[in-house]
């Protein structure tokens, strides 16, 4: 079997192609949304190696899966090309992500006052995580206000991603029992 290119020089002149066929400048908000989900993974992978949970192991890495979903449903030119079934976010994946989030945030101290981003290293890696997936969110929005159709379980996917990711940095930070870091209204 004779090996693929990694490179394929269809986009040295700065486009690429959307599943589809349709080639867009690659400074595209279609390419940026689905570009800030990659980012978003490629952290999640990072933050993987700071966990030792095996349960939240394996909820990371079904979560990079969906991502994957996430990231082909963006790069979908749907004038063009029909959705593929595993591009879908259902219902179901947004409920998975609430009662996971639920379950972490359960044996959490209740959370009265902000804090600021750090603690662990796994924490620390988390609220990159974390705001990396605010700015996907954002990017995914802003894709939908130019006119492509966007749906609204892939959105609340990745909101309610973010949400998990906090909860999340403060079970690392809890585990280690490292003290959350409030943030001082004064400034000092």
């Amino acid at each position: 079997m004779k090996k693929s290119n990694v490179y394929t020089k269809t986009g040295d002149k700065g486009m690429t192609s959307l599943v589809g066929g349709v080639r867009v400048p690659k400074t595209h908000p279609r390419l940026e949304a689905y570009g800030t989900v990659d980012e978003l993974n490629a952290f999640i992978g990072l933050l993987i190696t700071y966990v030792a949970d095996e349960a939240d192991r394996e909820f990371l890495f079904a979560v990079q899966h969906k991502l994957f979903s996430v990231g082909s449903y963006l790069a979908t030119d749907q004038e063009h090309k029909e959705l593929r079934p595993q591009s879908i976010i259902h219902p179901e994946d947004v409920e998975t992500i609430e009662r996971a989030i639920d379950a972490v945030d359960e044996d959490l101290p209740p959370l009265r006052l902000f804090i600021l981003p750090g603690g662990t290293q796994g924490a620390a890696v988390c609220h990159v995580c974390r705001t990396v997936c605010r700015r996907a969110e954002r990017c995914i929005l802003e894709l939908g206000e130019t006119g492509v159709a966007m749906d609204d379980n892939l959105v609340a996917y990745v909101n309610r991603l973010s949400d998990y990711l906090f909860v999340l940095s403060r079970k690392l930070n809890n585990l280690d029992g490292e003290h959350e870091i409030i943030w001082q209204k004064s400034c000092k």
